[in-house]
């Protein structure tokens, strides 16, 4: 035998997991036979792999979870916040959390570092930030005022919030969303916090009462039920940021900033109820007017 034909032996031995010597037995580390993938990561030692692979099987990205834990600490200091009666820092932090959740799965598709410890990681931070402190803000803000109406409101809310985390777990659709995102829905209880407490700094300001709570406590249900409704929205995660983009774009990304720059409350607020209101409509507009102006568009009579 001449040696490309040892070399070639010597290739196959190391693939198949044989070494010089060994009889025609089972070939252990090869699950594909069976015909499944996985099974070759079963009969792999830890010894048969050298350490960035170790390392790699063992450990996790550091940079998107860390990102992801500081989302998660501020929906945290929102209770925390609220509870020492700071509301409008609680407001601010529930806001800061939707910026540090949009930026952590961006961070980790541009950098590559996607897992499922990092998804699930994701999921139980937003559950915390957008679910649990949004419904405890508005409560100890003005809900608790109603009694035995404002708790079940809120937890209306925060079980709605669980549900559609887990739906889009399942689902995993990120060209549109069905029902509206958990992030947006915090973004409105908490712009109405921020709008009725800014500029009251480390003063407390109760919320509304009465009437008022009543209303604030039926947005909050609502908000829950459109998370759960199966209405699509448009989702933002089609943005992107890595492909050019006409100059003009730019041009209007600084006019939006400066908008939002004159009264961020209530503008950012605005925006929001604008978006959790285009579902909706949406809806309406597929089932009761687009067949409406199709029928008559379709008639050869209609001229």
């Amino acid at each position: 035998m001449n040696d490309r034909d040892d070399d070639h032996d010597d290739t196959t031995l190391q693939r198949s997991g044989r070494r010089p010597g060994d009889t025609d037995g089972p070939v252990i580390g090869d699950g594909y036979e069976d015909g499944d993938p996985g099974a070759h990561d079963a009969f792999v030692s830890s010894e048969s792999l050298d350490e960035p692979d170790r390392l790699r099987r063992r450990g996790i990205y550091l940079l998107p979870n860390l990102i992801t834990t500081a989302a998660l600490f501020s929906g945290f200091f929102a209770i925390v916040a609220a509870m020492n009666g700071n509301f409008e820092t609680a407001a601010l932090a529930i806001f800061a959390a939707m910026v540090l959740d949009a930026a952590d799965g961006r961070v980790a598709r541009l950098t590559r570092t996607e897992s499922a410890f990092g998804a699930e990681y994701d999921s139980l931070s937003d559950m915390v930030a957008f679910g649990v402190a949004p419904a405890l803000v508005v409560f100890a803000w003005s809900l608790q005022a109603l009694g035995q109406i404002g708790w079940v409101a809120t937890f209306i809310y925060m079980a709605c919030a669980a549900l559609r985390l887990a739906r889009f777990n399942m689902r995993h659709d990120n060209s549109s969303f069905t029902g509206l995102a958990s992030p947006a829905a915090a973004a409105i209880i908490a712009g109405v916090v921020w709008v009725a407490t800014s500029g009251s700094g480390q003063e407390a300001v109760t919320g509304p009462e009465g009437f008022g709570a009543f209303l604030l406590a039926l947005l909050t249900a609502g908000m829950g039920l459109l998370m759960v409704a199966p209405v699509r929205y448009w989702s933002p995660k089609l943005f992107n940021f890595k492909g050019r983009v006409p100059f003009m774009t730019l041009v209007a990304a600084v006019i939006a900033y400066a908008v939002v720059m004159v009264d961020p409350p209530r503008v950012l607020l605005g925006l929001f109820l604008l978006y959790a209101l285009s579902g909706p409509a949406q809806w309406l507009w597929q089932h009761f007017g687009e067949p409406r102006f199709g029928s008559k568009a379709r008639d050869p009579e209609n001229k």
